[in-house]
């Protein structure tokens, strides 16, 4: 867990710097939340399809990709918004994330939107059954938004429980909003417990009670396919975004240099090979931005690609249903898939 914890610190210092050096356009991630967000990718069921873990996560998880398995240049690649970027292919900006592959859904900027479309995939796997679960993260202020509420209704109703771990991590912060201004509950978690469903608050600073807290989480909703609501304490070190300076803020708590002391203490680390592993990671990214710069911009005539389905999706996967016969014959898509076609050249 240390090593991908600096990995994702140093990855995260590294967007920082390129958007201060003009190699990107805006900046927002999550340092002050490594110790959390790696246990969840170490702990997911990697994969696709229902029999893995489904999760739908946000703009503060680069660690949980990384600790899932994820080259950190291609983070890079998405900051300088070059053609190469997998996630986007030069076309959004910095922490949105996307892979099939893993069941990971893309990340969106509208806050919290991750809580209404997690109740898709939640309800899939209710119906397959298996060990897969769906996994829903998002920031404490979120909350606020109508999406959770839904989140906890659909995940709850009797007789049709959904296997869903829904996780607020909670940094204390609604971008330049206090959270102790805005919340009048003590604890987030405890909205759960109004809909009949299990939850927990735990330290998520600390790398030993996040892992095992989201271990038992994990456990349970995988075991009694019902949803467990779990609330985590962050931090937030480097402010909302760059639009708030993106600086350190000394007076929150960091994980990274407390697990550290942890581990010299114990023994299984010196502070010698904590300071070297850093200084690889940066020199790594140092060299790998470098490269990443020279990669070329998408072509402007890419633009439309992946807005617009290019082919008949609908009628591919129709099933001939009574009620609605529009799903059997369904006419072949007539969106515009290239910039000459929304000209009207084509259609």
């Amino acid at each position: 867990m240390h090593e991908r914890m600096v990995e994702a610190r140093c990855l995260e210092e590294r967007l920082i710097r390129m958007q201060r050096g003009g190699d990107g356009y805006f900046w927002i991630g999550g340092p002050g939340e490594e110790a959390f967000n790696v246990a969840l990718g170490l702990l997911a069921k990697k994969g696709q399809g229902l029999d893995h873990d489904y999760l739908h996560l946000h703009y503060r998880s680069s660690a949980t990709l990384l600790a899932m398995g994820a080259d950190p240049v291609d983070a890079l690649r998405q900051m300088k918004s070059v053609a190469t970027d997998p996630y986007s292919g030069g076309r959004n900006f910095c922490g949105h994330y996307s892979k099939r592959e893993w069941n990971v859904a893309p990340i969106t900027s509208p806050i919290e939107v991750q809580y209404a479309t997690a109740i898709g995939t939640a309800i899939a796997q209710k119906r397959a059954g298996g060990e897969g679960i769906t996994i829903v993260q998002g920031g404490d202020a979120g909350t606020a938004e109508g999406d959770f509420a839904s989140c906890l209704v659909w995940a709850s109703r009797p007789g049709f429980e959904l296997p869903m771990l829904i996780i607020v991590t909670n940094n204390g912060w609604g971008i330049s909003t206090p959270g102790h201004e805005q919340h009048g509950e003590q604890r987030i978690a405890d909205r759960g417990k109004a809909f009949g469903m299990r939850t927990a608050t735990i330290d998520g600073n600390d790398a030993e009670s996040a892992y095992r807290g989201l271990e038992e989480a994990m456990r349970y909703v995988r075991r009694e396919r019902k949803p467990f609501l779990l609330e985590a304490y962050v931090s937030r070190l480097y402010g909302h975004s760059s639009s708030s300076g993106s600086n350190y803020v000394e007076t929150e708590f960091d994980c990274v240099t407390e697990i550290e002391k942890k581990l010299v203490a114990r023994h299984l680390r010196t502070s010698d090979e904590c300071d070297s592993l850093r200084a690889e990671y940066e020199q790594f990214l140092l060299e790998a931005a470098k490269t990443v710069s020279l990669e070329p911009k998408p072509e402007p005539a890419s633009v439309w690609e992946h807005v617009f389905t290019d082919r008949d999706i609908v009628g591919e996967g129709a099933r001939k249903v009574p009620h609605d016969n529009r799903l059997w014959k369904a006419p072949a898509c007539s969106f515009p898939t290239t910039k000459a076609s929304k000209s009207g050249s084509a259609s």
